[in-house]
């Protein structure tokens, strides 16, 4: 037997992500019944997620949670969660900076955040990671601006710029920017480069595994050989850099690493979340790779440094990374032209208010034993 239940939900895209955003002040207290709340809404078990809004990708599996915050230097809080597609499992761990890139907006479309004249910074503090984000929204008029003249590769057409500003992003999870202590690491025989900013990620050269790294996510996707070599790799990253067992968690992400096709651009990347090919870039992996670059011996340094992006104890402000729907374009910030220290990594995001009402789900009398959660840390 099941109940019918509903609660109050904006649909929103953010960047290259889409979702339900929700009250925190709606959902149950415990991780674990929002989990099943969010596996019913979504649709999950099924490839097409047919019975819920989930589009059936990863990118359209998402969740954001919102509301004020306690902390004294942010407005609101911000909790994400990647709901699996094919498995009743939902993962508190990792961040997401393109739906963020809406969390500004919902908060201020639903009152948490007093609209100002022009532009509104909205303070978040996300809660996967314990870290804070600004969110310069535009708002002339104070009323929320979503069209505009910013277009973001992986989004049609043009929306207004937020830009986003991500505050000591080194060591999210495990509190080191290299957490193995190592800007190069071997595995299975491959140099591999563990590194946490704004999101843990592990790096490859595309080289390294046969590939141009120009390959389409079809293309990767549709590579067994090569997709369990890196899921293999990835399980030992996690072990080393101090995340346990991560079969079950979507962290650290693996990251395909070559050499740029357009002078213009920095790095070519193909990004995993973390068993397919993302169609764009994670914003949070796309701050990591970023960071990487600057970092002396890392993978993106060194690969950065052969095709003459920067000097081989340079540093670089100005990143832009190819991916498979185009570029992105980060700005690093250096302490003290410390390559180590990162004062902020800005952006710029779009996003958009799709739908607003009522969402219903349904859960059975008895909680199902074969979901599974990954909190929070």
């Amino acid at each position: 037997m099941t109940m019918m239940n509903s609660i109050p939900c904006m649909i929103m895209r953010g960047g290259t992500s889409r979702g339900p955003f929700l009250r925190m002040r709606d959902l149950p207290d415990n991780q674990a019944a929002q989990a099943e709340i969010l596996i019913s809404l979504m649709g999950s078990g099924h490839a097409l997620q047919v019975d819920g809004i989930g589009g059936g990708d990863p990118l359209t599996s998402k969740v954001a949670i919102v509301e004020r915050s306690s902390h004294p230097e942010a407005d609101v809080d911000y909790l994400f969660a990647q709901v699996d597609v094919l498995n009743r499992r939902v993962d508190f761990n990792p961040n997401c900076g393109n739906m963020l890139s809406a969390v500004g907006p919902y908060a201020l479309e639903t009152g948490l955040v007093e609209l100002q004249e022009g532009m509104t910074t909205v303070r978040v503090r996300n809660l996967n990671t314990q870290r804070l984000i600004e969110c310069h929204v535009p708002t002339p008029g104070g009323q929320v601006a979503y069209e505009g003249d910013t277009t973001i590769s992986g989004v049609p057409g043009c929306a207004a710029g937020i830009q986003l500003g991500f505050l000591d992003i080194v060591g999210t999870k495990t509190d080191a920017l290299l957490p193995t202590g190592n800007a190069i690491d071997t595995m299975d025989g491959l140099q591999v480069t563990c590194l946490d900013a704004a999101t843990p990620i592990m790096m490859v050269n595309a080289a390294d595994l046969g590939l141009s790294g120009r390959e389409s996510p079809a293309e990767l996707d549709a590579h067994p050989a090569m997709l369990e070599r890196l899921e293999s790799i990835r399980r030992e990253a996690g072990l080393r850099m101090g995340l346990g067992d991560v079969s079950q968690s979507v962290l650290p992400k693996p990251v395909l690493v070559s050499a740029p096709f357009d002078d213009d651009s920095t790095l070519c990347t193909r990004y995993f979340v973390p068993h397919r090919c993302h169609k764009a870039i994670a914003v949070t992996g796309a701050i990591a790779v970023a960071t990487a670059v600057s970092v002396p011996g890392t993978v993106a340094n060194r690969i950065a440094v052969e095709a003459g992006k920067l000097e081989a104890d340079g540093q670089l402000s100005q990143v832009r990374l190819e991916h498979p729907s185009g570029v992105i374009d980060l700005n690093v910030e250096h302490r003290n032209g410390n390559p180590v220290d990162i004062a902020r990594v800005s952006l710029i995001r779009t996003a958009r208010k799709i739908m607003s009402g009522t969402i219903f789900y349904s859960l059975p009398s008895a909680p199902g034993q074969d979901m599974l959660t990954s909190r929070a840390s």
